[in-house]
């Protein structure tokens, strides 16, 4: 995959990223262009942290070096294939959003229609990005849900409590009835199964179809599992 002048080679081992190395250095060389020894990096992703330990990456007789996990148009990829860090560096981005808009959704400023669209115009989009590719976890899902809270509390306020007349934060199901929207996992979910479809639509074109273990037919509603 190639975007602008970062190049990602994939492959399913060892051997065949070394020759796909091999093919784009004298690619390059021969089209006046030069593969920076120092800025190349490789991964192994595999469950066996062993896997590949004896095997060195070269260019020009250089080694690249090994590393557990880099960023590739704004998402971090790890060895493991582990959205935990992708997970931690969205919600690093949405602190920073969220203290640039915090003065924004204080309680009395805006209507709180006009705060739920720039948490779902800003502040979503920033957590979001990429979620497509997402296998969530139990943990990882409580993590979101408990961010999404704490955004909506700002956006509702505190209510008053009507014997004792004081005033309360509101609980997670009245945040919930409140927002009247689909909470953050089901919007993950949702955009999931949006990207598995546009995917399945591609029919037989590309690498895509490949990386789910099975074909797809234009005509069938079902997966057709490799034996």
């Amino acid at each position: 995959m190639v975007h602008v002048d970062n190049v990602n080679i994939l492959g399913g081992s060892v051997q065949t990223v070394k020759g796909n190395v091999a093919a784009v250095v004298v690619d390059s060389e021969e089209n006046g262009l030069e593969v920076n020894v120092d800025k190349t990096k490789y991964m192994v992703m595999s469950g066996d942290q062993n896997v590949g330990r004896s095997d060195s990456l070269k260019t020009h007789n250089s080694s690249c070096e090994r590393v557990e996990q880099f960023k590739y148009l704004g998402t971090t990829l790890t060895n493991q294939n582990s959205v935990q860090e992708e997970i931690k560096s969205r919600l690093k981005s949405r602190n920073a959003c969220y203290h640039l808009v915090q003065n924004i959704l204080s309680p009395s400023l805006l209507f709180k229609n006009i705060k739920i669209k720039i948490y779902r115009t800003v502040m979503l989009r920033v957590v979001l990005y990429g979620c497509e590719t997402w296998s969530l976890t139990l943990r990882e899902g409580c993590r979101l849900r408990v961010f999404e809270n704490r955004v909506l509390r700002g956006v509702f306020g505190v209510e008053r409590e009507e014997v004792t007349w004081q005033w309360r934060k509101l609980h997670n199901e009245e945040l919930n009835d409140l927002y009247c929207s689909p909470n953050i996992v089901l919007v993950i979910k949702w955009r999931r199964t949006r990207w598995v479809g546009h995917v399945a639509r591609m029919g037989g074109r590309g690498e895509v179809i490949q990386g789910f273990g099975g074909e797809t037919s234009r005509k069938e509603t079902t997966w057709k599992t490799e034996s």
